[in-house]
């Protein structure tokens, strides 16, 4: 017969350990449920036999200041009553009114506190539990008092030695209980230190291996402290003196302890194995380890009194055999070996189980245990050794063993096993329960698990039974029993889905049968889907003093509520204000180099957890170095040394060096050097006469540390110059000067003090000797009395104190310039076309230029235009063409005009004189557009136009050119009709045009030459008086008076409409109607050409299409025909280049041009704009 219990679970973890361990829990709890739950009380009617639960220890020291409580504590069913036996006889404790015992315990309480002495009570004591199924006894508990006596007083005499001498000074503290705790002390309660030389050994004493003079004192105290009473006492002070000796003889070691070359070691079984070797010589020994035939064993090995201690934890009989200890000096070495046996008090190979079976089963005890030596194992039956005890028929012992046969009620007893050796005892109880029960399940009824989908599901079917219940699972309500092809069936009852899915969802029944019964029990699963991450944190590196989020979303079953913590290094989030949590995010404000580490987002429901981390790291530029010394220092070197500041999560790339030259440039840095970031030292080159000092800056991704503080200053000795002034140059001023300047060198360059210069120079084709100079204090000297524009050879050296400065290269220079003496020769032109020409120069002679030539310098204007009708003035231009260049274009020109020009040299100082004028003519050009046009008087059948000539004829204008053509009322443009004007005309009149019809006139001029630009311009004829009459007369009928006045209305809302969208530039329809019916034989004529080309909007200058119409303005701007200069160089200094490309300048000023045509155009009257609409 069995018993299966399991305690009720409805949430399932996933978690393959527990569910082990809750297993094994399971299987190992046979005996009946005696604690208050729901299922204990579904065995009220049970009986099970006494089992101890708790027990004072085998060896109890008690505190004889305190009453004495001695524990025993037992289960079953009755619950047990209590006796005690003390040194083997019973223990009345009615008989002694200090004793009592607690009620529903065995737990005695001795009153010694208020009268009685603990050393009364001491002796070995045993708890028995007894009900009406069995007897169950406790261990032999000693009990003893501790003691803590005093040091025996003495008279302890002063220690001499001389130094280098060995000593052992004794403490033998008193025996107490438990043993003592011993420490060297002075008179101060201060420690006396210990070292290689002196220290403490086990058994108290204090050795020195030799001793030294400041090892003398008269307070070497030893205390001994025992815990367990809290006291501490002390022996009588010793007092040592050590002479010093001239000369101590050293000698080589010897063990103070243990003595001789071998000794013996015997420790018990899991105990800590201690072996010690002290050893005195000069100089002091150094002590060593081996275990021969063998090795120290890994982890469980520890040296301790500066290896003057072997220790070996959780010693076994495999750590037996010899220890050698090696001491050792300069002069020699000595060995002990140590030969260690492990002993074993018993311990348990199979301790007894309980036993629960039902009438007529079979069943075993097992007590088995092992020691060194052999325990001896023996038997008692309810505390009573079975030799003498009641014979029971079923049962047989063979040794350790208990073997049960056709148990019945009365076969019930409760057995003690004792295995004991002379290092201990091992005492277990375990009782037969013999049962008849029919199956109960102990689980409630209608339990819900909720399980998270592919993790194992624990379904509970705790139960009971004598005999042991088969237990079988069903699903839903017709199922059949569930198989372990799928499903784990446990023989405590559980079913165990190994991996849950949506379908395990269902009611499942368990169902416990014996052959005295049957139970069945329902329970519930439901399966939840996981928890997971969307969004986890992830992994950042950011600045001290920025902001840092990390994100963290989670999916989750919808029934089940979760709940998300946030965590910092596996614990809570600092409590700072700057640490801010949302739904989905952690925000770190102002981040701090204390908040880099590992943050956690761990989402929580009732049956699962996820969590994900992510790594915060914060960088920040480099703390500055520190510690910065100066070594090696040389005339013109020294080595820097410098410790690094932290590079704060970002590693250092390289450092910085800058120096301060505190004589010459007090407070300003300079860049010295820079070196790899993991260097601390640089090797740095100096110059002479500075009073360096120097600071290093870090710099890592991040940016550039603050500089360190300032190294040591350093002044190096002064030292000739080592280069010259750069930037030599010999310039005139004046035509009999040399000005010669230069750079002059810093303070830091001058490598000295007396900074001056030599100045030199001589002519350069001549054979003069160096004309010398030393100056100070200046960058620049004058030689007076030069020729004019000769070349010069100058040097300029650096001297100070100590000497000069290397020889210098000389450079070349030129005296001062003079304006040239002599005008170009054979000036000519070749005019190209009506805008452009070409000049041409023979050059002057080298010497008449007396400087560097810069170019040719052409003035020329416009003396007089060839039209008498337009002329003006324009002032001179000027174009500059650099170099020997002995041509020119001349771009700009104005057609049919008369030009003059000279030509000068130029050189550093100036223009020479002109050459003589050259005149020349540009031949005709096409004109402009006429310069207006208007239309005016129109009648029924004539208008009159009337216009302007062209502002630039540009020649002798032979006509003028009209075209017109009417446009319809659908807004399409009619035949085109031409008409040439003579040229000295500036009005005209067409006549037999239909009435009431609108005209468009394009209108341009003529020279021999071609057409010029074309202005467009558009009139209405007027309106037939006779149709005009008639439809006076039909208006003034009575019948139609009312209808024209609201027609009449309406044509004025929409004239003012008309007339609003005109001004304002919009489009109107004869303009779309145009654009949609292009005529291509109507084209303006192109300027340059003489050929028709499009016309375009006076507003936005769009092509015009064939049909297209002039906006309301009836002007077209002026487009001048001349060459732009922009065309040939550069604005007013533009020039031409060696090929003839222009790059001259223009000077002077241009007239403004004269306004471009006239806004003229009429505004339609609104007869016309009536008929327009008709």
């Amino acid at each position: 017969m069995q018993l299966k219990t399991m305690p009720k679970k409805k949430p399932l973890s996933a978690g393959r350990a527990p569910l082990f361990l809750f297993l094994c829990q399971m299987i190992s709890a046979l005996d009946v449920p005696l604690d208050h739950g729901e299922k204990a009380k579904l065995l009220d009617d049970l009986v099970q036999p006494p089992t101890i639960t708790q027990q004072s220890p085998k060896d109890y020291i008690i505190d004889p200041r305190e009453n004495i409580v001695i524990q025993c504590e037992a289960k079953g069913k009755p619950p047990p009553s209590f006796s005690w036996t003390r040194n083997g006889t019973h223990f009345d404790i009615d008989k002694d009114p200090l004793v009592t015992m607690k009620p529903g315990s065995g737990t005695l309480v001795i009153n010694i506190m208020s009268e009685g002495k603990a050393e009364t009570y001491e002796g070995v004591y045993q708890c028995t539990a007894r009900n009406e199924r069995g007897a169950a006894v406790s261990n032999n508990i000693v009990v003893r008092p501790s003691r803590s006596p005093l040091w025996t007083k003495e008279r302890l005499e002063p220690i001499i030695l001389r130094s280098g001498q060995s000593l052992v000074l004794p403490c033998r503290p008193p025996i107490g209980l438990p043993p003592a705790i011993i420490f060297w002390m002075d008179n101060s309660f201060q420690r006396l230190p210990q070292s290689e030389r002196v220290s403490q050994g086990l058994n108290g004493d204090l050795y020195f291996s030799n001793v030294l003079p400041e090892d003398t004192r008269e307070d070497y105290i030893c205390y001994a402290r025992f815990n367990h009473t809290q006291t501490i006492q002390q022996k009588q002070p010793i007092s040592l003196k050590v002479i010093s000796a001239k000369s101590s003889k050293e000698r080589p070691p010897t063990f103070l302890t243990p003595e001789g070359n071998e000794s013996h070691k015997e420790e018990l079984r899991g105990n800590v194995l201690s072996l010690e070797c002290i050893a005195e010589g000069l100089p002091t020994p150094v002590i060593y380890w081996i275990k021969e035939d063998g090795t120290l064993p890994v982890n469980r090995t520890f040296y301790r009194n500066f290896k003057k201690t072997l220790q070996i934890i959780h010693v076994s009989e495999a750590d037996s055999g010899n220890y050698q200890c090696i001491a050792k000096n300069a002069l020699g070495a000595v060995h002990h070996t140590i030969s260690v046996t492990v002993k074993a008090a018993p311990y348990w190979i199979v301790a007894p189980h309980n036993l629960v079976l039902s009438p007529g089963e079979n069943g075993t005890l097992i007590c088995r245990a092992n020691g060194n030596p052999k325990p001896r194992i023996s038997w008692l039956t309810n505390g009573v050794p079975v030799e003498i005890a009641l014979d029971d028929p079923s049962r047989k012992i063979d040794g350790d063993t208990i073997m049960f046969s056709n148990v019945q009620e009365s076969s019930s007893a409760v057995y003690q096993c004792n295995a004991s050796n002379k290092y201990g005892y091992l005492l277990a109880n375990a009782f037969v329960n013999v049962l008849a029960e029919p199956p109960r399940i102990l689980t409630s009824a209608n339990t819900l698990y909720q399980v998270i989908a592919n993790r194992p599901a624990l379904l509970d079917c705790a139960f009971f039974g004598s005999p042991m219940p088969t237990i079988e699972w069903f699903k839903g309500t017709k199922g059949s029993a569930l198989h372990e092809d799928i499903y784990v069936l446990h023989d405590n009852g559980t079913l165990e889905i190994p991996v849950a899915q949506k379908d395990s969802t269902g009611t499942y029944t368990c169902v416990a049968r014996n052959k005295l019964g049957m139970a069945k029990n329902e329970v519930h699963l439901e399966i939840k889907d996981p928890t997971r991450f969307i969004k986890q944190p992830e992994y950042a590196v950011v600045q001290r003093g920025s902001k840092v989020s990390f994100e963290c979303k989670v999916k989750h079953d919808h029934t089940l509520i979760p709940t998300i913590l946030w965590l910092k290094d596996n614990g809570e989030l600092p409590n700072d204000e700057r640490f801010s949590v949302d739904k989905d995010h952690l925000v770190v404000s102002d981040v701090k180099d204390e908040d880099g580490g590992t943050y956690t987002c761990a989402a929580n429901t009732t049956l699962d957890s996820v969590s994900a981390s992510a790594v915060l790291r914060v960088v920040d530029v480099p703390n500055p170095p520190f510690d910065l010394e100066l070594t090696n220092q040389l005339d013109k070197s020294v080595q820097l040394t410098w410790t690094p500041g932290d590079d704060n999560n970002s590693p250092i790339t390289k450092f910085i060096i800058e120096y301060e030259d505190a004589m010459h440039e007090a407070g300003l840095w300079r860049h010295q050097a820079e070196v790899s970031g993991t260097q601390t030292t640089a090797q740095l080159k100096l110059s002479p006469y500075v009073n360096y000092s120097f600071r290093v800056m870090a710099e890592n991704s991040i940016g550039r540390s603050v500089p360190s503080e300032a190294s040591e200053q350093y002044l190096t000795k002064a030292a000739e110059p080592d280069q010259n002034p750069t930037a030599v140059e010999g310039l005139g001023t004046e035509p009999d000067n040399l000005v010669i300047t230069w750079k002059p060198l810093n303070g830091f360059q001058s490598n000295g003090p007396g900074l001056q210069y030599k100045v030199s120079w001589r002519q350069k084709d001549g054979d003069d000797e160096w004309t010398s100079v030393v100056v100070a204090n200046v960058s620049k000297y004058i030689v007076s009395g030069t020729p004019t524009f000769v070349p010069y050879l100058i040097k300029v050296q650096a001297l100070n104190d100590v000497g000069f400065a290397p020889e210098p290269a000389a450079v070349m220079g030129h005296s001062g310039e003079d304006l040239p003496m002599v005008a170009p020769g054979n000036v000519r032109v070749s005019v190209v076309n009506s805008t452009l020409a070409e000049a041409h120069w023979d050059p002057v002679p080298p010497k008449s230029v007396r400087g560097h030539l810069q170019g040719y310098r052409i003035y020329y204007w416009k003396a007089q235009s060839s039209s008498k009708r337009n002329r003006r003035h324009i002032e001179k231009k000027i174009l500059t063409f650099q170099g020997s260049k002995t041509h020119g274009m001349l771009p700009g020109l104005q057609p049919y005009s008369h030009y003059v020009l000279n030509v000068r040299v130029v050189n550093g100082k100036g223009e020479g004189p002109a050459s003589a004028d050259r005149g020349f003519h540009t031949p005709e050009g096409v004109p402009s557009a006429p310069s207006s046009l208007k239309i005016v008087n129109p009648t029924l059948d004539s208008l009159t136009l009337e216009w302007d000539p062209p502002s630039h004829p540009n020649g002798i204008l032979t006509e003028y050119i009209l075209k017109y053509q009417p446009i319809n009322s659908t807004h399409e443009l009619g035949p085109l009709v031409d008409l040439k004007i003579p040229a000295n005309k500036t009005r005209w009149t067409l006549k037999n045009l239909n009435f009431s019809t609108r005209y468009k006139f394009y209108f341009y001029a003529q020279t021999s030459v071609g057409s010029g630009s074309q202005i467009t311009e558009e009139a209405i004829t007027t309106v037939d008086e006779a149709m005009a009459s008639r439809q006076v007369d039909i208006a003034t009928q009575g019948w139609f008076i009312g209808l024209m006045c609201a027609v009449a209305l309406l044509i004025l809302i929409l004239l003012i409409v008309c007339f609003i969208r005109r001004n304002k530039g919009g489009k109107y329809p004869v303009k779309e109607k145009e654009d949609a019916h292009a005529d291509p034989e109507i084209q303006p004529m192109k300027e340059d050409d003489g050929t028709f080309g499009e016309y375009s909007d006076a507003e936005d200058h769009k092509p015009l299409k064939k049909g297209s119409r002039t906006p309301s303005d009836r002007t077209v701007k002026k487009e001048d025909s001349d060459d732009s200069l922009v065309d040939y160089g550069e604005g007013v200094n533009g020039q031409f280049n060696e090929d003839g490309s222009f790059i001259g300048q223009y000077s002077g000023k241009k007239e403004k041009e004269p306004a471009e045509g006239n806004e003229s155009s009429e505004a339609p009257s609104p007869v016309n704009a009536m008929n327009s609409f008709v």
